[in-house]
């Protein structure tokens, strides 16, 4: 099968080419499209000539196309699934049930509305508030779940009335260059463009004078590059990046009870997701047993090519990042950590790291500080809740965090807890009808339900005089 980009509803290719690999066996099977900057210059400007018109449509006919594309999408959610379970590791049940939340998405957003404010309605004068597109909207994926994160962009930009220039991560764009031919069946030419290449191709992308807003998932560091190129043209952003976040079990919490939902809350797609549990924080005289009780799972998790059904975690995306979860892991040894279970680089091909359990982290170490992306969970005791709090918010990132325990002291504590979304009892538990998005480097505005609709636009004041004279 040969996957082309879309520009202005056609499909496209280039001479340039893209390496694709499938991170279970670290080899190369296949080629994507290397956009050219002509061929971005058109991708936007087919994007700036279809959005008047597809602005101009009511909100219901955006809807019904919203619909239509959710549709589609599940008509082709096997295929889908299985170039995405190749190109990004995850096994294919797991690759299957993203590309149906993705079709879902479509219909959740479609239930959406825009609002229309009367703000004032007296003698005086008639002021209505209402939401406007911005314009193009440049949207960018991650390699993690690279299809509902860029579906869960495209579907509220459209409904707003935006049209979009889509690019996925240079690591997992097969799937969504297949979306994006799907798709043209059902939206009229130009309204969503699917353009793919290297790291080059995003910033060319988000610094492009016809982008008027930039919506992009992904690392601190790039999004720091985007806010600082979006400041100079005054451009709007959401950014959603990295996050690290702390679960906090509180004293007398039953370990037995709570330690699976953590394991699974650590381990979701082998550890690469924001949300994911990344450091637990015990009352020290529970912290030796619940580490125990994770390692036991961590022992029993089935690590593998995704294409196996038996297959629960998969490799890591790339062999950079295995590493670099690899020298996290030994760093922490190195300074005093203590490893239950796992810990090393298999043998073999893949860029696999097993599920590794590490207690007594001294403060500070960079497995604490810095977000892993990885299938490591470090379980650090403390002999106070203040204290467990303070490490809790003692790093640049803000985008959630859980407490475990009692129900009532979680509530309590939750306000003390510098991030997005505090969860008590469970962790990641992400809805399309609940705004998702962090503090400090974790990001700048939300996705997801009705604020995350309002994100992509803007609002426009309507002020008519009352009757003169």
């Amino acid at each position: 099968m040969t996957i082309r980009m879309t520009v202005a509803g056609s499909r496209v290719d280039t001479a340039g080419r893209l390496p694709v690999e499938n991170p279970a066996t670290g080899t190369v099977f296949a080629e994507a499209p290397d956009c050219t900057a002509a061929q971005l210059d058109e991708a936007v400007a087919a994007a700036t000539a279809a959005q008047p018109g597809w602005a101009a449509l009511t909100e219901d006919e955006r809807r019904s196309h919203l619909l239509e594309c959710g549709k589609l999408l599940a008509s082709v959610a096997d295929e889908t699934a299985r170039l995405l379970s190749a190109e990004q590791g995850k096994p294919l049940s797991a690759a299957l049930a993203e590309v149906e939340l993705a079709a879902g998405w479509f219909g959740h957003t479609a239930e959406l509305s825009l609002p229309v404010e009367k703000l004032v309605r007296d003698a005086s004068c008639d002021i209505t508030l209402t939401r406007e597109p911005y314009g193009v909207v440049a949207a960018i994926a991650p390699s993690n779940f690279p299809i509902i994160l860029a579906m869960c962009k495209v579907a509220p930009a459209l409904l707003a009335g935006n049209t979009v220039v889509l690019k996925p991560s240079p690591q997992t764009p097969l799937s969504t260059l297949r979306i994006g031919e799907v798709l043209q069946d059902c939206l009229p030419p130009g309204v969503l463009n699917v353009v793919s290449g290297a790291d080059a191709l995003g910033e060319s992308l988000t610094t492009h004078p016809g982008v008027r807003l930039v919506s992009f998932t992904g690392s601190v560091e790039t999004g720091r590059t985007i806010a600082r190129h979006a400041a100079g043209r005054f451009t709007p952003v959401v950014l959603e990046l990295g996050g690290n976040d702390p679960a906090i079990v509180l004293p007398g919490a039953d370990v037995d009870a709570i330690a699976p939902a953590l394991f699974g809350a650590a381990l979701a797609n082998s550890g690469q997701f924001c949300a994911a549990v990344k450091r637990v924080y015990a009352p020290r005289e529970l912290a030796g047993r619940l580490a125990e009780r994770l390692a036991d799972l961590a022992g029993r998790a089935v690590v593998g090519d995704g294409s196996d059904p038996a297959t629960e975690y998969g490799p890591l995306i790339s062999r950079a990042q295995r590493d670099r979860v690899a020298a996290l892991v030994a760093a922490a040894v190195e300074a005093g950590a203590r490893v239950i279970t796992g810990g090393s680089v298999p043998e073999g091909p893949g860029h696999f790291y097993p599920p590794t359990v590490l207690t007594d982290l001294p403060p500070g170490t960079a497995l604490e500080t810095e977000e892993q992306f990885g299938p490591v969970i470090p379980v650090i005791g403390y002999d106070d809740v203040d204290e467990a709090v303070a490490r809790a918010n003692a790093t640049e990132f803000g985008l959630g965090a859980s407490l475990w325990g009692d129900e009532r002291r979680g509530r309590e504590l939750a306000g003390r807890l510098d991030c997005g979304t505090v969860w008590v009892n469970t962790h990641g538990d992400l809805r399309h009808n609940v705004p998702f998005g962090g503090t400090k480097s974790s990001g700048v505005g939300v996705e997801y339900g009705y604020l995350g609709l309002l994100a992509y636009t803007r609002p426009k004041v309507l002020n008519v005089a009352g009757p003169q004279g």
